[in-house]
């Protein structure tokens, strides 16, 4: 079976990388390829990396609470790009302060994000959904 390749990122303004590297472990060992842009990342760069890359999947990081404002217009700017059908993650303290993580799951599910996770999902969840959503075995 061919790896599933994924792209992951801190989007914005956003230092948080402690998540994004036990993330990037549990994916490698899960069996993903994966590019990791880091931290302080625009929309643009994950975009760019997933061209370059091929990549199934964007995930895309954030802890600071400016999620929504860095994620709007993303799947525009992926069809603008001619990625338009990628499957876009995004998870982590996603808004500023607290607020019911229904209606927040919503509006991004708006924005064009096919899974959306609170802070503190455990990242064997995201795997699971993963490879689910991108047609891996679960052997």
């Amino acid at each position: 079976m061919k790896q599933k390749r994924v792209v992951m990122g801190v989007i914005g303004v956003d230092a948080h990388v402690v998540g994004n590297k036990l993330m990037e472990n549990a994916l490698r060992q899960s069996g993903f390829k994966v590019t990791n842009i880091g931290n302080f990342v625009i929309q643009q760069d994950f975009i760019k990396a997933a061209i370059e890359t091929n990549a199934e999947a964007i995930l895309v990081g954030t802890l600071c609470g400016h999620g929504e404002l860095d994620c709007q217009g993303f799947r525009e700017a992926c069809i603008e790009a001619g990625r338009g059908d990628i499957h876009m993650v995004v998870g982590g303290n996603l808004v500023v302060g607290k607020q019911d993580f229904r209606g927040v799951e919503e509006r991004f599910m708006d924005m064009g994000f096919n899974r959306v996770y609170p802070p503190g999902v455990s990242p064997s969840r995201v795997i699971e959904d993963l490879k689910t959503d991108l047609g891996v075995s679960q052997e």
